[in-house]
């Protein structure tokens, strides 16, 4: 299971810095899968707003003031497709700025 883990883990960090690199995104967790769990964070000065336009496009993260989109990973059942999928939309939505729209600005109460 932990192999697993650090795998999905691995996979997330390598395809995000690759097909979304330029897009301002600086990974917040260890780069040593020896030092981070089933979680990996991104700081971004749009956190919030990508956060919710993912949540939006059905990839479940969460947001930590004051940039930090997080993104957990459960082994037991997520898949290095599921990965793939979330990082798929995270290009669309930081190409097509998807996330620069009011909706996705105004702050709730819960992310």
């Amino acid at each position: 299971v932990r192999a697993k883990s650090l795998a999905l883990t691995d996979l997330f960090i390598e395809l995000v810095e690759e097909r979304c690199a330029g897009q301002g995104f600086t990974l917040a967790t260890p780069r040593n899968s020896s030092g981070r769990g089933s979680q990996v964070s991104f700081a971004h000065a749009e956190g919030y707003p990508i956060t919710q336009a993912l949540i939006a496009d059905k990839v479940v993260g969460d947001f930590r003031a004051p940039d930090l989109l997080r993104f957990g990973f459960t082994p037991l059942y997520t898949s290095f497709e599921d990965v793939w999928e979330a990082v798929d939309r995270l290009e669309v939505i930081m190409r097509e700025k998807r996330y620069d729209s009011e909706a996705f600005r105004t702050r709730a109460a819960v992310t």
